[in-house]
């Protein structure tokens, strides 16, 4: 098992900054990827951004050139730096993991998720 914690979300002034991280912790688990995504009021969750293990990036259009993701290997943490926020940045932001989790006698895949931070950019 994969434990997410989040940090770092907040109320911010629109051309603003925030930096969320998002720190994993367990047992017997290597990470194939982590990311951030994000779920509006009445909108459905959606991917921000995304780095894999093997250091491939995506950005959602609407932040890239705004938004950075990064990481931690040494402390299984992953970053959101998020500069020039906008009203419509405004959401809840999840920290999601996708992991191989070795067993005494297999492993398997699975995806874990964050407890949710809130994001708010006033205009």
């Amino acid at each position: 098992q994969v434990q997410l914690v989040e940090s770092g979300g907040g109320l911010v002034q629109a051309g603003g900054s925030l930096r969320l991280s998002c720190g994993a912790s367990g047992s017997d688990f290597s990470i194939n990827a982590m990311g951030w995504y994000r779920q509006a009021p009445g909108k459905q969750r959606e991917l921000v951004a995304r780095l894999t293990s093997g250091g491939s990036t995506f950005y959602e259009d609407s932040v890239r050139g705004r938004f950075t993701i990064s990481r931690d290997n040494t402390k299984n943490t992953v970053y959101l730096q998020m500069n020039s926020l906008k009203p419509e940045d405004t959401a809840v932001y999840y920290c999601n993991v996708n992991a191989q989790v070795k067993t005494p006698r297999s492993w398997y895949i699975s995806d874990y998720w964050g407890q949710g931070t809130q994001v708010t950019v006033s205009s």
